[in-house]
């Protein structure tokens, strides 16, 4: 949760994420709500697109508006929670990190579904005000699907690796803006032994900060 200003994908969807990463964004971020016509909370695996060079970037008149996220159930998951005192909150790169990191990590054990792990970003303080109280306000539309029970029969949580993508087609920074893009990746792995089959996807992220010597937080995040 190939572009041309915003990813797009088979199924129309207002915020418009991909047909590789639709069942993936409605699990960690439900951008706009919008389904992907599989269940809901089910992960689906994905190959990372290379970058493209013409990611969700606006131009200046765009609204960029952000979709509510999923609230979360609270609780701390396995590997802890990395929070913006961990890291320098003045570089758009650790901060655009962090967040990704705490966003995809999901436990079964302390989730009703993966979406809570937005709700952990927030409280951690990785996000915007504004978005926050997006991710905070938003109550997820249905279980979690087959996929995510199979991962709780095995108690699993995810691990999350992180890979950096250019992107020639990327804004500037600017004082108070930024965006980043990113390889996401993310392994269940079950407290029993098991290991299920890890899912990319490519996560496009917006940073903001209200002056050129305050931290960044992560103010939007389209999935494609």
């Amino acid at each position: 949760m190939t572009p041309s200003r915003t990813p797009s994908h088979t199924r129309s969807c207002p915020h418009g994420t991909t047909a590789a990463a639709a069942t993936v964004l409605a699990l960690v971020l439900a951008v706009g709500g919008c389904g992907s016509g599989g269940e809901l909370g089910a992960p689906t695996r994905s190959s990372a697109p290379a970058a493209t060079g013409t990611g969700p970037y606006p131009t200046p008149d765009d609204p960029r508006g952000a979709a509510p996220l999923p609230a979360g159930s609270g609780g701390t998951p396995r590997g802890g929670v990395t929070r913006p005192g961990d890291t320098d909150q003045r570089d758009a790169d650790a901060v655009g990190w962090g967040a990704l990191k705490v966003m995809w990590t999901f436990d079964t054990t302390i989730d009703s579904g993966p979406g809570d792990a937005s709700a952990r970003a927030a409280d951690a303080g990785w996000l915007t005000e504004a978005y926050a109280a997006r991710v905070r306000e938003h109550r997820p539309r249905s279980v979690p699907g087959a996929q995510w029970r199979e991962w709780a029969g095995h108690r699993a949580s995810t691990i999350v690796t992180l890979e950096k993508a250019e992107d020639a087609a990327m804004p500037a920074d600017t004082d108070t803006e930024a965006w980043r893009q990113w390889v996401v990746t993310t392994s269940p792995q079950g407290r029993d032994g098991w290991a299920g089959e890890p899912t990319t996807v490519v996560a496009f992220v917006r940073l903001t900060r209200t002056a050129p010597d305050e931290a960044w937080r992560v103010a939007d995040v389209t999935v494609q």
